[in-house]
């Protein structure tokens, strides 16, 4: 199916924030403290990096508060907040699973942040789980595992049918999107256990997944240029649907990143260096942002969602021949106003 489009919609991102210090190598992940504007990424580097951002009248500034680091320089693939702000987790390509306290400085740039669990492969995925206050990993070795920060033992562990792309937890809801495209969904409300798998609704291989805010289902995006929008449960007048995305002309890319904000509205960002805001629920595109000219690997919302932060860097959708070692990594913040992300009537009308 295809979205509708409001008008007026089309803008350009050149007025956004630049973060410094971004890293010397892609950026895989950005997450935003669910109580205050703090923003980390994590890098192809090996770095985990932190900083402190700040809007005032729709201009937005940052702060570097601290970087640590995964063993060796290891690729850190995933990072997650703890539901009350005070620690980071993530995981990487060290196989390791580790955590950071958002106010403890390093004693150095080159510190590695405490180990707290271990895959036999590495780790691309890791969230944090607020009715119990574990820390959820997926890994390649097919597993998910729950830790408690206290213990190097894993408080359970289950099997996934492939390895892990990425997953989501929203509430109660986990969702768990492997290759093969299938799609594993957990109610995660004290002992975990599986609420569904799926096939993706898509047909080509899955790239990131997003819970909806209100815990009824998921979006997920594939290497095609297209997004599914399933629905777990009925839903009065809401149905299950599918849309194409991030295509120039004959050109198709990869659904790099999906985002969504907290009134049910989301964007996507891909490999065609494009950012779109859309409305789910009245199946309408809110804003087609021009291309930055290279490919977005990550983005996020924060919690107030005034903030949309976006990361820059290679994306290996050509294969290692295109990359460049000297070929920019950075990050942007975009200051996000209601109008941008308000959802609208099907005629176009704000509601």
């Amino acid at each position: 199916m295809a979205f509708s489009s409001s008008s007026a919609n089309k803008n350009v991102l050149r007025n956004d924030h630049n973060v410094a210090q971004a890293g010397t190598d892609g950026i895989s992940s950005l997450s935003w403290s669910p109580m205050s504007n703090h923003l980390v990424s994590t890098n192809w580097d090996g770095g985990v990096r932190c900083w402190e951002a700040q809007e005032v009248g729709g201009q937005i500034q940052t702060m570097p508060k601290l970087q640590v680091n995964h063993e060796g320089s290891a690729p850190v693939l995933a990072s997650a907040f703890s539901a009350d702000g005070t620690t980071i987790f993530t995981g990487g390509a060290d196989k390791a699973v580790r955590m950071w306290q958002l106010g403890q400085q390093p004693s150095s740039p080159t510190e590695v942040a405490t180990q707290i669990g271990v895959h036999d492969s590495p780790v691309k995925s890791v969230a944090f789980l607020p009715s119990t206050n574990l820390i959820v990993s997926a890994g390649w070795d097919k597993k998910l595992k729950f830790w408690d920060a206290r213990s190097p033992n894993p408080a359970g562990s289950l099997d996934l049918p492939e390895r892990c792309y990425d997953l989501d937890v929203r509430g109660n809801l986990m969702v768990v999107a492997t290759a093969g495209r299938h799609i594993e969904s957990y109610d995660v409300q004290g002992q975990p256990r599986k609420h569904s798998s799926k096939e993706s609704p898509l047909k080509f291989q899955s790239r990131c997944v997003r819970c909806f805010p209100d815990n009824t289902g998921f979006a997920v995006g594939s290497i095609e240029g297209r997004v599914g929008i399933h629905y777990l449960q009925k839903v009065q007048g809401k149905e299950s649907f599918a849309f194409k995305c991030h295509r120039q002309n004959s050109d198709v890319f990869s659904v790099n990143a999906i985002a969504f904000h907290r009134n049910g509205c989301f964007a996507t960002a891909g490999g065609d260096g494009v950012v779109n805001f859309w409305d789910k629920d009245n199946k309408q595109r809110l804003k087609n942002f021009e291309p930055i000219g290279r490919s977005i690997t990550c983005a996020n919302f924060n919690t107030q969602g005034n903030m949309f932060a976006y990361g820059s860097s290679y994306d290996w959708s050509k294969g290692s021949s295109f990359y460049s070692p000297g070929s920019p990594n950075e990050i942007f913040i975009h200051y996000t106003t209601e109008q941008e992300i308000e959802p609208r009537k099907k005629n176009g009308v704000r509601k």
